[in-house]
């Protein structure tokens, strides 16, 4: 399913959540009152509701602030979250004390010199992969 559908369904969902009717009209009129800028038309919402629009960053918040979400779960669902969750705990767990400040010193470096030492990491990180994928092969 593409992102725009996802959307839409999360859209819904959360409407139906609210006891709103899912229309055209009353997210129309219901986002028009409470926002700001220029008043979005009724061809706009139906892509939205339909799959075929995301809306910009300003007006999915203000959708997000309407309907009791939080503005990333509304244009992205849960498994960014997941994954984001999923990608820290690695970081926290994995990652000790001297790992820690070696990466506070690279952070430290001037951009060139980050760009040469991120290169050396990648070689070797190449080099140890194929290594693996290849055993009997000698390792450099």
């Amino acid at each position: 399913m593409n992102e725009k559908k996802e959307f839409s369904e999360r859209l819904r969902a959360a409407m139906q959540a609210q006891k709103l009717e899912v229309s055209g009209s009353v997210l129309e009129r219901e986002f028009n009152l409470r926002w700001l800028g220029k008043p979005v038309g009724r061809q706009t919402v139906w892509k939205w509701l339909n799959g075929e629009a995301i809306p910009t960053q300003d007006k999915l918040q203000e959708l997000a602030k309407w309907l009791k979400l939080d503005s990333h779960h509304l244009r992205y669902g849960d498994h960014v979250q997941t994954h984001l969750r999923a990608e820290q705990k690695r970081w926290d767990e994995g990652v000790g004390y001297l790992e820690r400040e070696t990466f506070d010193a690279f952070l430290k470096l001037p951009a060139p010199q980050r760009k040469i030492i991120r290169e050396v990491i990648l070689t070797f990180a190449k080099v140890h992969n194929d290594a693996e994928a290849q055993p009997g092969k000698p390792q450099a």
